[in-house]
């Protein structure tokens, strides 16, 4: 079995709150979440970080940032405003090594964070 946390996800070997999916991607609920609304977006094939992307899988972050639009008008987001957020890398926060969005909605957002 694969170790991957979201790969484990993707192959319906641990549970998550699954509120989107396609035949490249699958949404659900961070289990942490830091806002009202954390929903991840996660590539079904194994991408470490956006840094491993190539001209073959880049179009996945498309399909997930329009997946991301059409959730957040789903759950009301899209008026008021919502934030898409990509780590790349231990230093930028990234702390499970396979790709993923984080759509973030439902409160103020400040800049810088924290």
């Amino acid at each position: 079995m694969n170790e991957c946390l979201f790969c484990r996800i993707v192959q319906r070997a641990l549970p998550a709150k699954i509120v989107a999916e396609d035949d490249q991607l699958v949404a659900f609920h961070d289990v942490n979440p830091q806002a009202p609304t954390h929903i991840l977006l996660v590539p079904k094939t194994h991408i470490p970080a956006v840094s491993d992307l190539t001209d073959a899988t880049g179009p996945v972050m498309t399909r997930a940032v329009l997946m991301a639009n059409r959730l957040a008008k789903q759950l009301g987001l899209a008026d008021g405003g919502y934030r898409l957020v990509v780590n790349c890398g231990e230093q930028a926060g990234q702390s499970i090594w396979h790709l993923h969005v984080h759509l973030l909605g439902g409160r103020p957002m400040r800049w810088p964070p924290g």
